[in-house]
């Protein structure tokens, strides 16, 4: 059933109720799995995500997974399981899906340019991601998860990955130019419309992930960027509310002890 984008412009309000430049819902924890060296869990709207942190270690050379890195620094390597429950396809993907595996060397690369991988030399830092729930944003709230699992594993890194969805209230073959920006892309709006995922550095615009997979007029695509950078922006401030929320945690139980 193709998307009802007339709501659009009437009450400027999208199907789930939010305006064009607001984000979903967003929920994240860090230290969820008490046997890995970081972990987190984070939820974007209905997409739901655990991440875990091994490393950094010598001698994990695995073969499988998206990685980078070279011998004289570290490895940084991704694994993304998907749950067969996890999307309304019911669909359970293997080892050699084309999608997954792009995306696993997407984390890779973008993790790779962040971490101060030069102090490990010889190592290797595995960063291990499952989907337990689609509802779009899936590469964002990846590259958000892993951020706050490496920052619990206290892997040194030069600032957050913080990472969003932005998309087009037209398709492309309307070629609307008129067609107005929209942030954080639920799943529904994702199979209709054309959307970007971008991923910037802090609270600045240093762009360090760009990734897109649908077709659209190049006259709407700086409006996308803009809004999607502007998106990171909200989503690292959350992202650092999190941290420092478990920061004075800690502290609390260092003081009681």
């Amino acid at each position: 059933m193709p998307l009802d984008t007339s709501t659009y412009s009437l009450a400027l309000l999208r199907l789930d109720g939010r305006r064009w430049n607001e984000l979903r819902r967003m929920h994240a924890q860090i230290s969820t799995q008490p046997t890995a060296d970081g972990s987190s869990y984070l939820e974007m709207g209905n997409t739901k995500v655990i991440c875990t942190v091994a490393g950094p270690a010598e001698g994990r050379r695995a073969g499988g997974g998206g990685g980078a890195g070279g011998d004289a620094t570290a490895t940084v390597q991704v694994e993304i399981s998907i749950a067969g429950f996890s999307g309304v396809d019911r669909k359970r993907r293997g080892r050699g899906d084309k999608r997954t595996s792009e995306m696993q060397m997407t984390v890779a690369n973008a993790f790779a340019n962040t971490l101060f991988i030069h102090l490990y030399p010889h190592s290797t830092i595995l960063i291990t991601l499952h989907v337990l729930s689609q509802d779009g944003s899936l590469l964002a709230a990846c590259l958000n998860a892993s951020t706050l699992a490496l920052i619990d594993a206290g892997v040194p890194m030069s600032d957050y990955v913080a990472a969003c969805t932005s998309g087009s209230t037209s398709s492309y073959s309307s070629n609307d130019e008129a067609a107005d920006p929209l942030l954080d892309l639920n799943g529904t709006e994702e199979q209709e419309l054309p959307f970007l995922t971008v991923g910037t550095l802090g609270a600045g615009e240093k762009v360090s992930v760009l990734v897109m997979e649908s077709r659209v007029q190049a006259m709407r695509l700086e409006g996308m960027l803009a809004v999607g950078v502007d998106g990171c922006k909200q989503v690292k401030e959350i992202l650092d509310q999190v941290v420092r929320r478990h920061g004075k945690k800690l502290l609390l139980e260092s003081v009681r002890i």
